[in-house]
């Protein structure tokens, strides 16, 4: 049972709170469902929007009273897909009313009605504002169409844990000696997302979890410069290398490295995964798989995406973080991979090949290069949805995709990109991700047998929780 409404109570109704709940639990019954405060449920502490989002999707069915703050409470309506009310005590809130919807009506989230505290109807100025019920008539919620829910970042984030935990994962984190790996660890092992091993001196992590008050006790951790496992770890790793002339001695050495003992432990099944690179390059993070966990059959390269996360868009964008300059039958490649990808996050892939041109409009070696990896993909997977050559425009509004490339069922309708080369790829996802306020999720990494997934050395806490529930999610699946 959702979410029947969302009240907002504005004006007059906003300092009578009180009242508004007590009217409401004289309504309250089988046909209104029960009736959430959400201060009371939320308090000490003011509401921020993840947390009374938690207050939202833990309710059960019936009406849920909010902030009172209009923009805060539609974009929890449109998270949840619950018709927005805007509470009114009378008449005497009309003036406030027509600025309130005006606003809302700016910004695209039009309430669906006015909610009367006083009288049944009110006055025709009312009724201009909307749809207006009276308290006593709250079982005709029943009736109101439920919307979609917007999938903003944080409903994103909040699906994404409960995924992941579903995955029951086991990761890997070997940069213990970092802050950051740490206070993420603390919020995954609170938040019950996944079994952590840490890597680093046990005593010293101990010690400095202490300090930064986080609780590290449900993670294992190891330090990997010593113990019975390093021998085992090398001994595999010298019959792996064994052609390449890699002697036991040299295998010891390796081991060391923090990146080729967790890719080791990936490899004899002693976690699921890996999430490194906060104090590492890309390069370190990810070499050893190649060497080690090996890519599957089916890849030649690996590759990457980014979930790029924006009030009511969910997008892929690829490759933006690995390869330099595709070939046709690698950007093919990374076409039909992405949308696999993506399609294990919630995404119904429809894959634009992106140019400069779209369609036979313009020609050149670089448009060529994506008309020919267009048509590998459509050999490679006749059943996927893709398109291209396409510019941005033509892949993302309808009007001018169906004016560019007319009949294409992925021109206007794109969530899936796939970009010629790392440059425009790179530029373009940090360009989404510092104007649009979009959450840029990645990279993740595509085509390796196990999931190992690398960090930007300048992530955050909240980018680490994120890129280990992907991995325990990919680890799942």
């Amino acid at each position: 049972m959702t979410v029947r409404a969302v009240l907002s109570p504005i004006a007059t109704a906003a300092g009578r709170r009180r009242e508004l709940l007590s009217t409401l639990g004289a309504v309250d019954g089988p046909d209104v469902g029960t009736v959430t405060d959400i201060f009371d449920t939320l308090r000490p502490a003011a509401p921020d929007f993840s947390a009374a989002l938690d207050v939202a999707l833990d309710t059960d069915g019936g009406v849920l009273v909010a902030t009172g703050e209009p923009m805060f409470d539609s974009r929890l309506a449109a998270a949840v897909g619950a018709p927005q009310f805007l509470v009114a005590a009378g008449e005497q809130d009309h003036l406030q009313l027509q600025q309130v919807s005006g606003q809302l009506v700016r910004v695209g989230r039009i309430p669906r009605g006015i909610a009367l505290m006083d009288g049944s109807h009110g006055g025709s100025a009312l009724e201009a504002e909307g749809e207006a019920i009276a308290f006593t008539e709250l079982d005709r919620l029943d009736n109101a169409d439920p919307s979609t829910p917007v999938v903003g970042p944080e409903v994103f984030e909040r699906n994404l844990i409960i995924q992941a935990r579903s995955a029951s994962a086991h990761i890997v984190l070997p940069e213990g000696d970092d802050d950051r790996i740490l206070t993420a660890a603390h919020q995954l092992l609170a938040k019950k997302v996944c079994d952590l091993t840490i890597l680093g001196d046990p005593s010293g992590i101990a010690a400095r979890g202490h300090e930064l008050g986080l609780d590290l006790s449900g993670a294992t951790l190891t330090d990997p410069t010593k113990g019975d496992d390093l021998e085992r770890f090398a001994a595999e790793f010298a019959e792996l290398r064994r052609a390449k002339g890699v002697t036991l001695d040299e295998a010891r050495e390796t081991m060391k490295d923090i990146s080729y003992y967790a890719t080791m432990m990936i490899h004899l099944g002693l976690a699921d995964g890996m999430v490194s690179g906060a104090a590492h390059t890309t390069a370190h993070t990810i070499r050893p798989s190649f060497q080690i966990i090996k890519t599957v059959p089916e890849a030649s390269i690996v590759s990457s995406i980014f979930l790029m996360v924006m009030d009511g868009v969910l997008w892929a964008f690829g490759d933006c973080a690995v390869n330099p300059d595709p070939t046709p039958a690698q950007l093919a490649e990374i076409a039909v991979v992405s949308a696999k990808t993506a399609a294990q996050f919630g995404i119904d892939p429809r894959v634009a090949m992106l140019s400069y041109s779209t369609g036979s409009s313009g020609s050149g070696a670089d448009v060529e290069a994506v008309a020919e990896a267009v048509s590998l993909a459509h050999s490679a997977a006749p059943d996927l949805s893709i398109d291209g050559p396409l510019q941005f425009d033509a892949a993302v509004v309808e009007s001018v995709g169906q004016k560019k490339l007319p009949g294409s069922t992925v021109a206007g309708h794109a969530n899936v990109f796939v970009f010629p080369d790392l440059n425009s790829g790179n530029i373009t996802y940090k360009a989404v991700q510092r104007t649009a306020d979009a959450l840029a999720v990645g990279p993740i990494l595509q085509g390796l047998n196990k999931p190992v997934n690398d960090l930007s050395r300048g992530a955050t806490v909240a980018d680490i929780v994120n890129t280990v529930a992907i991995t325990a999610i990919q680890a799942g699946n």
